[in-house]
């Protein structure tokens, strides 16, 4: 009888395409495997997990809001409607164990499979374990970590440290090189310049970007863009008919695999997942690391390729000034 695993979590890329890889994985391992994934309803996961062929439930959950909100009256029922949500999956679906990668789904759904002695795996991407997988140290099995020193977060004998799980289509990139350049209608010989905010876009990078591309048009470069579905429309707007020629603006790139064998430079933020596809990469990168995250742990991130003379690293705040002017200057060197 084939084996039977829920993976849970999600809300952003970070979250969701190391759990694809690691389905992936276990398929490659165990044919016959039976994969569930439980998301958040009406965040990413519930678009990009049937993508990739899986099949997901959604839970109707949502995180605290940072600000004061009447919203946040109703988390608490919120929770009490996720648990016994998780609870009617679980004794519906009969898993074997239960993986969690972290986000608004994975607490619930983890916290019910450790109430039915159902084993429990932690898949931790940054340096800074996030809320559910701290809330859910201590009952899990095993706790996979990319980073040292998790031991301030989690309890150190069930620590494992694999990395992070990255896609394995980022393997042998140079080979997809002339599939890139037609993917994405570029022309030859002119150098192409990367731009991904994460999966949800960032402002901070948007901004700069916009802010120089006409210098980089001149330059003769050419760029393709992720922005972020909310900025979409605004950026489109701004730019004309003929610098779209040589700007390829995208809300969101499905094929991650060949938009790194096209780039020559990348400009990305910091998260986990980004900095483990870059190391697969192995392109020069300029990282701006976002300000809104736990413990700053983005420019942790960053710092660990910088000291090996990996990557350039522009604070956040200096973005908008710098980042054009940083990007000419590595491609010309």
């Amino acid at each position: 009888m084939s084996k039977k695993i829920i993976i849970s979590g999600g809300g952003t890329g970070g979250h969701i395409f190391p759990a694809i890889a690691i389905a992936n994985a276990l398929k490659q391992l165990e044919k016959d495997i039976d994969i569930l994934f439980v998301g958040a309803q009406g965040r990413m996961e519930m678009e990009k997990i049937p993508a990739a062929g899986y099949r997901i439930i959604g839970l109707s959950v949502a995180g605290l809001q940072r600000r004061l909100s009447w919203q946040n009256l109703l988390f608490p029922f919120r929770v009490l409607h996720s648990l016994q949500q998780a609870s009617q999956i679980i004794e519906a679906y009969q898993p074997d164990a239960v993986a969690g990668v972290g986000g608004y789904a994975s607490w619930p759904v983890l916290e019910m499979a450790a109430r039915k002695k159902i084993p429990v795996i932690i898949q931790e991407q940054n340096s800074y374990a996030g809320l559910a997988n701290r809330l859910l140290g201590k009952k899990a099995s095993k706790i996979f970590v990319a980073y040292d020193g998790m031991e301030k977060y989690f309890p150190k004998e069930k620590i494992i440290k694999t990395g992070n799980p990255v896609r394995q289509d980022l393997v042998n990139l140079q080979e997809k090189k002339n599939e890139a350049m037609k993917y994405f209608n570029l022309t030859a010989g002119e150098k192409v310049i990367l731009v991904i905010g994460g999966s949800l876009g960032a402002r901070t990078i948007n901004q700069a970007i916009a802010g120089g591309v006409h210098r980089i048009i001149e330059a003769g470069y050419q760029l393709i863009w992720q922005c972020g579905k909310i900025y979409y429309e605004e950026i489109k707007k701004n730019l004309s008919a003929d610098m779209l020629s040589q700007v390829h603006l995208y809300d969101f790139i499905s094929r991650m695999d060949l938009a790194y064998a096209a780039a020559d430079v990348i400009v990305s933020r910091a998260g986990a997942g980004s900095i483990a596809e870059l190391c697969m990469a192995g392109k020069p990168a300029i990282l701006i690391p976002s300000p809104n995250v736990a413990e700053d742990h983005q420019t942790r991130n960053a710092m660990a390729l910088a000291d090996k003379q990996a990557a350039v690293v522009i604070k956040d705040e200096e973005a908008i000034e710098k980042l054009p002017s940083a990007l000419l200057q590595l491609l010309d060197d």
